[in-house]
């Protein structure tokens, strides 16, 4: 299994924004920044979405991500657009950027790639210091819902420079226990008459939201409200945000 940090680096990252299959919701992060204050902070920033558009519409925003080649195509974004751009290279569990910041988020249901709740736990513990005393952070999380065989699924593209891209679904194992579901992944590039291919081991791990506000409050974190994505109270959706302050 490659571990998150891994996963989004080489084909696997210079494939991604095309075949994505969803978007953060840029107008909640918005949202979110402006109410809390800047600086801000985007935790699993891969190559800039939402932060580039934050940073656009004048928020002064830094990104974080593990994977050095999706900050790579992060920061030669910015500068085709002309934007300034702060990123850090680390892990959610072990960030230590020496700063505090007003407003941090993760859009992307990002937590969700750390693979046990060990790791949660202590990517709670290296969140808190980073938290300004009135700031607060959101972070978005989701229960994969149980689904027929999805062994065989494949997202096809063709680029404007006419080479052909693809992600095959090549199995699927999931384990109600660990709450883990683990997707063995094929990505292809022909470009050129040449074949690049690449297969990897896309892991997500899940946890209520009582279990994560136990995780956070043993941090010294405060959850203030436990929300689904479109900002209505939680009341089981499989897509749900968590907002949390200092203790």
């Amino acid at each position: 299994m490659v571990d998150a940090a891994h996963f989004y680096t080489g084909l696997v990252a210079d494939l991604y924004a095309e075949l994505r299959s969803g978007r953060p919701d840029r107008a909640m992060v918005e949202r979110f920044v402006r109410r809390y204050g800047e600086p801000a902070l985007d935790l699993g920033c891969g190559d800039g979405d939402p932060m580039l558009e934050l940073r656009a519409a004048g928020l002064d925003v830094e990104g974080l991500d593990a994977s050095p080649d999706m900050l790579r195509r992060c920061a030669a974004a910015a500068a085709e657009r002309g934007l300034t751009v702060t990123l850090h290279e680390a892990t959610f569990e072990t960030m230590a950027l020496g700063r505090t910041y007003r407003s941090i988020y993760a859009a992307t249901s990002n937590w969700n790639l750390l693979p046990t709740d060990d790791h949660l736990r202590a990517a709670f513990v290296a969140l808190r210091p980073h938290l300004h005393p009135e700031g607060a952070a959101l972070l978005t999380f989701f229960v994969p819902e149980r689904r027929a065989d999805a062994t065989g699924w494949s997202k096809r593209r063709v680029l404007g420079d006419g080479s052909e891209i693809a992600v095959t679904v090549l199995g699927v194992r999931r384990d109600e226990g660990e709450r883990t579901e683990v997707t063995r992944l094929r990505y292809e590039r022909v470009r050129q008459g040449e074949t690049e291919r690449l297969e990897r081991d896309w892991c997500i791990h899940w946890a209520s939201p009582a279990a994560l506000t136990e995780m956070a409050e043993a941090a010294g974190l405060a959850v203030r409200s436990a929300r689904d994505v479109h900002g209505h109270a939680h009341d089981g959706s499989t897509e749900f945000a968590l907002v949390v302050k200092k203790d």
